[in-house]
């Protein structure tokens, strides 16, 4: 079962490495990892997603807590949370094609971000699942080229994965 995890971290170099080397050195892989400031300076937040089954995850989530730069760890996999991931599609887009094109991308609420002679970029943003339909979609026109950014998740409503001394410092 695909499972995602949300890990606060030192802001430090190294730390992404040894979270990483974790997942390796234990014969985990990781599907996608995204990384990023929160509104803490000096933390770090990574979103990890990968498959494997509930005891797996309670395992591993007992040895990213070990970790010194982890802060803490949530699986938000049984959580409601809401998760999103980027994605820019190069697409060959010749002047008689483009319409089409134009179509689909408001089809999917994407946005054409760069336009030249003989292709597009489009930004498109969703689930998993709406990302691989754009995908299979625009192999009609002929994709030239993908970059992805993996799964971005929060817990819905008014919880959070911060730990008790960053929500005291906001004042929540």
């Amino acid at each position: 079962m695909k499972r995602v995890l949300a890990i606060l971290v030192e802001d430090r170099p190294g730390v992404l490495t040894r979270v990483s080397g974790l997942f390796s050195r234990r014969g985990y892989n990781i599907q996608n990892i995204a990384v990023g400031r929160t509104i803490e300076p000096g933390i770090s937040r990574m979103t990890v997603t990968l498959e494997a089954d509930r005891l797996t995850v309670e395992q591993i989530v007992k040895q990213l807590n070990k970790l010194v730069n982890v802060l803490k760890v949530n699986d938000l996999t049984d959580e409601p949370s809401v998760g999103r991931e980027l994605m820019l599609v190069k697409v060959k887009a010749e002047p008689e094609r483009r319409s089409d094109i134009q179509q689909m991308v408001t089809t999917f609420r994407a946005k054409i971000i760069d336009v030249s002679p003989n292709s597009m970029i489009v930004e498109v943003t969703g689930d998993e699942s709406k990302l691989q339909a754009f995908i299979l979609m625009m192999q009609e026109f002929g994709i030239k080229e993908i970059a992805c950014t993996g799964n971005v998740s929060l817990l819905r409503g008014s919880r959070t994965t911060r730990t008790v001394e960053e929500s005291w410092k906001v004042g929540k």
